[in-house]
């Protein structure tokens, strides 16, 4: 697995992701995956905290059109890997080889209907619990006494960034065999309640042009794109200018 650095955050390139997830889950090998974006990026950049858990995972995958536009100029030959689109693979996995999927987040009935719709989708995949993202206190110690007893073998976490990223290291010691996605807003997707951008512009890196046209209130965080690419020009002629005195 080659890593480059992206604003100081690690960035792990391989061929298929999905093949080196799968061979962690069936060696039980404890596993926090990042999907990296602009966003996080520039979050990362004002929180420590975020950007150490970042550094420490064992898996951070290009998931934004930003962070394969610089990898790229940079010469490297990568490809954009979407979460959500590695998380259900990796669910698909789980039902062929019997491993037990946890699902965490969005709102009350959410993941409850994901579960019915991928049981539906994928014959005999177990589904070892499920829980809404809103739990106070108490909520949240049923929701860990329940990871810890049943020790699902994929745990995918969509509390929003940076929390789900912080939750994971907090309470990954649960189930320290398990493979852990953050993958923020996906399960309102897949419960049905919010639709993808067409596959053209998937395909040409500009998913985030259909997010905002569904969801203009999104404009402030669309703002971390352009400063994205401000920091990373700015990181790398700084990196050149260091290399030539």
């Amino acid at each position: 697995m080659q890593q480059f650095s992206v604003l100081n955050l690690p960035v792990h390139i391989h061929s298929n992701y999905l093949n080196w997830l799968e061979q962690r889950l069936q060696q039980q090998q404890g596993t926090h995956v990042v999907t990296l974006n602009a966003e996080m990026a520039m979050q990362s950049r004002q929180n420590t905290e975020l950007a150490d858990v970042v550094g420490q995972a064992e898996l951070v995958v290009p998931d934004g059109a930003g962070v394969v536009l610089f990898l790229r100029s940079q010469g490297q030959s990568v490809d954009r890997c979407p979460g959500i689109e590695l998380a259900e693979s990796i669910v698909q996995s789980s039902a062929q080889n019997q491993w037990q999927v946890f699902l965490i987040g969005g709102a009350e009935g959410v993941t409850e209907t994901v579960a019915q719709k991928w049981q539906q989708k994928f014959e005999n995949l177990a589904i070892a619990g499920t829980h809404h993202g809103y739990f106070d206190p108490s909520g949240e110690q049923w929701l860990c006494e329940q990871l810890q007893a049943t020790q699902p073998h994929l745990i995918l976490v969509g509390l929003g960034v940076p929390r789900q990223e912080l939750w994971i290291k907090q309470h990954r010691h649960l189930c320290p065999q398990s493979v852990w996605i953050g993958v923020g807003g996906s399960f309102d997707i897949w419960a049905g309640l919010k639709t993808r951008a067409p596959h053209w512009l998937r395909d040409n890196n500009l998913e985030w042009v259909y997010r905002l046209y569904k969801e203009p209130w999104r404009w402030r965080r669309m703002l971390a794109l352009p400063h994205f690419v401000w920091c990373v020009t700015w990181d790398s002629l700084g990196q050149k200018l260091s290399r030539s005195q």
